[in-house]
């Protein structure tokens, strides 16, 4: 009998403030939707810096005749005592992976100049000898790579040290700052959304208050008063989550699985398995965002 009762307030609440109820649906739905989707760019950002991070290196290249860098001697390639010194500081140095030393030849360095550009007309702008021989080193830590190429910067037959790390870093600032937008505005958005919440429980409770006294004086239980705006913030924010998870997953789909996946093979996407721990976080949070706001109103209001 208490049940029923518990869900015909909460049905007849409903009603009652159904613009205001509609308005924290979709004030929760937009929100969430913010938030799930900083989510899923944080997994993604992860997942590329797995990848790319774990493919970094550093490409040590060595003086030609050619070359005019600070420790090279002009109109001389490096000699092999040179080259010599160079692996020994390299292979010598904790930073470096074991085995992440790989000597590439002026013909290696040809194959994949001729490979990166077939079919194009700059394949046939350079020869082999144009090539410069270099040494490509795997780090143990991708984040600590400062030791080696302040070892072998200053090394006689070092015309020049490339990090791949440098080139890769702009790009994932530029996502980290677009993820962190999102999680900001989405954080917003849920402010406003609890606040939403509490002015609508404030409210139905005003509207109700002499039903409360009613209650209060034969002897209803806090919890018992508290239950159907409970249920009423709890509908909502389900409601309102369930909309965020199907925008979810319906922009994964379009924009993820039939769009950039084709597109850009070769990069590792997010999947099935990182949107659904985007729901639940979305669905948790919903969940939080309804409970949190109305035990705290009517922990206020609801004193007869």
């Amino acid at each position: 009998m208490r049940f029923r009762h518990i869900v015909s307030e909460t049905l007849n609440g409903l009603r009652r403030n159904l613009t205001m109820t509609l308005a924290v649906i979709m004030t929760m739905w937009v929100s969430l939707s913010l938030f799930g989707s900083g989510l899923l760019a944080s997994q993604q950002i992860d997942l590329m810096k797995d990848r790319w991070y774990d493919k970094i290196e550093i490409s040590i290249f060595l003086c030609t005749k050619d070359t005019r860098g600070q420790m090279c001697t002009p109109g001389q390639d490096i000699s092999q005592s040179q080259k010599d010194e160079i692996e020994r500081t390299l292979t010598s140095n904790p930073e470096v992976a074991e085995g992440g030393v790989y000597f590439e030849t002026k013909a290696e360095a040809f194959a994949d100049y001729q490979e990166a550009y077939r079919g194009n007309p700059l394949g046939a702008v350079l020869t082999e000898q144009d090539m410069q021989e270099s040494f490509r080193v795997k780090l143990k830590n991708p984040e600590h790579y400062e030791g080696v190429v302040s070892a072998v910067i200053g090394l006689p037959g070092v015309d020049n040290v490339q990090d791949m790390r440098k080139i890769l870093e702009p790009f994932f600032q530029w996502l980290n700052l677009l993820q962190w937008t999102a999680i900001v505005a989405s954080a917003l958005l849920l402010v406003a959304a609890a606040l939403q919440i509490g002015n609508t429980i404030r409210l139905a409770a005003f509207a109700r208050r002499r039903e409360i006294g009613i209650m209060r004086l034969v002897g209803a239980s806090n919890l018992y008063i508290t239950l159907p705006f409970l249920l009423e913030a709890i509908v909502s924010a389900l409601i309102g989550a369930a909309l965020a998870c199907v925008t979810l997953a319906t922009g994964v789909y379009f924009i993820i699985t039939q769009r950039a996946q084709p597109s850009l093979e070769g990069l590792p996407w997010i999947g099935s398995r990182q949107t659904l721990l985007a729901m639940g976080g979305v669905a948790i949070v919903g969940l939080l965002l309804s409970i949190i706001p109305t035990l705290i109103t009517t922990r206020k209001y609801l004193r007869v």
